[in-house]
């Protein structure tokens, strides 16, 4: 039997409620349900059940006092009910993985405040060395937030069936490999981390230019794991990072415009002082790593909200940092516009050409700023051209090409 019927809940929208336990609490629920049997995909259908059973039963039953409670009540009657038919006893050994009918935690399972959050154990399974590091951030989006493979699939331009595919073969590889849902000792975690920060970190690069609802998706997980990990600098750097992005994140209904030429009237300053609150809560523990610069860096940018002026010395310091850290082909584009911003646009150049990216879509952005500033014009219009015929996002390619004007080509 389900928890007891919140008084007078006849007025509480039943589709809006399963809505908001699918988004709020996927996550939790479904870590709840695969850490006593590892087997992610039965712990995905049960709790999918649960909630198309809430659908069915909560306009005329009400909507629970607890809702996640009743979602995870029956979503465990359902895998219980898996286990027990004949089709998967014989197809499946009772051996391979846990019974979900050992997992004899009291009443107060019913509530998920209760007990201890396994999303950390699910987020450190996606990240196993036995799942294909390509498929970790999709992995993540899919169990962690509950995401579509097709909706997935769009964010990482393939084809639904082959993102689905690949789903389900990681899936299949938590069970066969018996990935356990446990947090290891510190030295193991350490090991495993930077795996779980790289997932979330794709996360924020598959949603972070998008105009959709998933833009707060990757801030989402970043805090969870922080918090979920309390003391770590480069998870709260991560999680600084997200929230700084999220609050200047371009809406439908407004057109890209480069970060230093924004309108920070239209910036979230709730938002901003929160990651700021979370980059100071990231310092303090020994040098600071790839996220913690990368935040600080957003930090700079944010920072002109008060001052009204972009302090390009200070980027370029962080950048040269950065450079050290992690001197990835991104980090080194960037650092070359800093620096011709900062100092002067040949010398950005002479970076530019040094680097010699010519597949990457930002070198040419790049360039094609720093010819303008130089006044080739010719140049600039080649590459502003070549750059908006690089980019896969209709905005940004819409201003670049309104940067080739008359005079310029």
């Amino acid at each position: 039997m389900g928890p007891e019927r919140l008084s007078g809940a006849e007025h509480v929208n039943p589709a809006a409620a399963a809505e908001r336990v699918a988004r709020s609490s996927y996550g939790r629920l479904l870590a709840r349900l695969a850490a006593s049997t590892g087997d992610v995909a039965l712990a995905e259908d049960a709790l999918g059940g649960a909630l198309e059973e809430a659908l069915r039963r909560w306009p005329s039953d009400g909507v629970p006092a607890n809702p996640e409670g009743w979602i995870l009540t029956v979503a465990r009657n359902r895998q219980r009910d898996v286990w027990k038919s004949a089709a998967h006893r014989t197809g499946r050994p009772l051996e391979h993985a846990g019974d979900p009918r050992t997992d004899t935690a009291g009443p107060a399972d019913l509530d998920l405040d209760a007990v201890g959050d396994r999303r950390l154990e699910l987020m450190l399974v996606c990240a196993h060395p036995a799942i294909d590091p390509a498929v970790r951030t999709p992995l993540m989006l899919q169990t962690v937030l509950g995401l579509e493979a097709e909706t997935i699939a769009r964010l990482f331009a393939v084809p639904p069936s082959t993102m689905a595919q690949r789903l389900v073969r990681a899936k299949k590889r938590i069970r066969a490999n018996r990935v356990p849902f446990v947090v290891p000792d510190r030295s193991v975690l350490t090991e495993r981390l930077p795996a779980v920060l790289e997932a979330v970190y794709g996360c924020l690069a598959a949603t972070g230019a998008r105009q959709d609802d998933l833009v707060g998706e990757a801030q989402y997980l970043a805090v969870t794991l922080a918090a979920l990990l309390e003391d770590e600098p480069e998870a709260w750097g991560l999680a600084a990072l997200t929230t700084l992005g999220l609050s200047r994140a371009r809406s439908a209904d407004r057109p890209y415009v480069p970060l230093d030429e924004q309108d920070v009237s239209l910036w979230d300053p709730r938002l901003v002082a929160e990651g700021e609150a979370y980059l100071r809560r990231a310092g303090g523990g020994g040098p600071p790593g790839r996220f913690v610069l990368e935040a600080a860096i957003s930090a700079v940018h944010a920072a002109r909200m008060r001052t009204g002026a972009t302090d390009w010395a200070a980027l370029r310091t962080l950048y040269e940092a950065l450079l050290i850290v992690s001197p990835t082909l991104g980090a080194r584009v960037a650092y070359a516009g800093v620096v011709g911003r900062a100092d002067d646009p040949a010398a950005g150049l002479a970076l530019l050409d040094q680097i010699g990216a010519a597949d990457f879509q930002p070198w040419h952005a790049v360039r094609a700023e720093l010819f303008a500033q130089v006044h080739r014009h010719d140049d600039a219009a080649a590459a502003f051209r070549r750059a908006a015929e690089m980019s896969d996002d209709p905005g940004v390619a819409d201003y670049l090409l309104a940067r080739v004007t008359p005079s310029s080509g």
